[in-house]
Parts: C-alpha cells; structure tokens; sequence
C-alpha cells in the first residue's frame, strides 16, 4: 500500500452517519513559485464550523449549477479534460469544465481572488449568486491557467461525503482582488502564504497533508502535465491510491 494511502487509512475517523452518496466538489491550491521555494495559500476555517472547524484548507466547495453555464477564456488542457473525465459517473465535458470554474468560483468566495482575465470586458449573462458578482467585476474566469492534479474522494458513513477534484493554478494568473472578504465572520477567516515545509506544521485534514505532498513532488518532477493525477477512495476499509 502507498505510504500516502497507508496514512489516510490510519486517520481517525467518526462513523456515525448513514452512508450517502458523496458529492461533487473542486478545491484550488494557488501557487507561488516566483520565490526560490515555492509558496501555497492557505485558509483558516472558522471555528464555528461543523466541518473542519479551524482547520487550514484550500478554498473550495460543491459544484454548483451555475458553474456549468458560465462563460469563461481559454480551455482546460486535454489531458486535464480527459482525467477529469475517467472513473467518473455520466462523465461530460461540460462537468469536467464545470468542475474546474467551481474552484475558480469558490476561491473568489472565500478569497477575494478573481483569476481571469480583464482583456475581453465583462461576460454577458452570468448565473446569477456569485458568478454575477464575479462578471460584475470585469474578469472572465479563465481555465487555461488551471491544471488537475488530484482527487479524493471521503470515505463512507462520515457526516459529510465529497468527490473533491484538487487544482491549481498559479498566483501570477489573477485578474483582480477583492479586499476584506477574509475575516472574522467569514467562512475562511485568515490566509496565510506558506512554503511547503510551514504548510505541513498546520492544523491541516489528513488529506489536504497528503495532497501538499503529492503536489510538492509534482513540483520537484517538473510539473510536467503527463504526470499521473492521484486518486484516493477507500476500499474495504482502506484507502487506496489510484492513478488517473
């Protein structure tokens, strides 16, 4: 067994749910490699939350129906689009292209960050909720600038159940930045820009630890786009480590 799998298996976890079916979700991990190590954003989840209260996280959260009608520049890499679409149920490129503008949606929520660009005006008729407030600002989302890099999925009878699809995209792709969505009464209520080794020591979930890892080795390999994307579930009881 993977040592990463190994390490997801023995993370403590309460059962006590009914088993449902996880839902689908995108989390991105923004990167910063202008520096001679490379940096990674991070957000403090509010203690009040019933899940992960506290914990340091990328920003992220569930597809959105939205997020499959929004305009957006460029086009996800093929090879992304294609493991987007593997071990996945009624795959489509619409819900590979969603899923990636769901990370670029949610960490605009959480952030304030818009990464886009600004060349091509405001886009036309947006969903309405936050990808409005998104347009309204200029910046069409652009999903060339994003890359897949891994997915896991949360095993069976926790309280809550995702299909999360990590991404990336790099600190230098952003269109514009909101000031004071992060704080006190927000969901993320710090962020902080940490080197691989400080995110680490975070108070971090089992797998975001494991996916800065996976992404930290990406990086030392070149982060060449034919790099296998890991995929984590649990079989029988364990984790295992598959490659997309």
């Amino acid at each position: 067994m993977n040592n990463h799998a190994v390490t997801l298996t023995n993370a403590e976890r309460v059962r006590v749910a009914a088993n449902q079916r996880p839902r689908d979700a995108a989390t991105m991990m923004i990167l910063d490699r202008r520096a001679a190590k490379p940096r990674i954003l991070m957000g403090k989840r509010h203690p009040g939350h019933k899940f992960m209260p506290g914990k340091y996280v990328f920003p992220g959260g569930r597809l959105d129906p939205g997020d499959r009608r929004m305009a957006a520049t460029g086009a996800l890499a093929q090879i992304c689009e294609d493991r987007l679409l593997k071990r996945t149920v009624r795959p489509s490129i619409g819900k590979a292209r969603a899923l990636a503008l769901a990370a670029i949606r949610e960490t605009f929520e959480e952030t304030g960050l818009l990464f886009g660009s600004a060349d091509y005006g405001a886009p036309e008729t947006p969903p309405a909720g936050s990808w409005a407030d998104f347009a309204g600002h200029g910046i069409y989302p652009d999903l060339s600038a994003v890359s897949y890099v891994a997915r896991a999925i949360t095993p069976p009878r926790r309280p809550k159940r995702f299909d999360t699809r990590f991404f990336t995209v790099d600190a230098a792709a952003v269109g514009k930045r909101i000031e004071n969505v992060v704080g006190p009464d927000s969901e993320l209520v710090d962020l902080v820009w940490v080197d691989f080794d400080e995110a680490k020591e975070l108070d971090l979930p089992t797998i975001t630890k494991v996916i800065i890892q996976e992404v930290e080795a990406r990086i030392a390999g070149g982060f060449a786009p034919w790099l296998p994307v890991p995929f984590y579930w649990e079989k029988n009881g364990r984790f295992v480590r598959e490659e997309l």
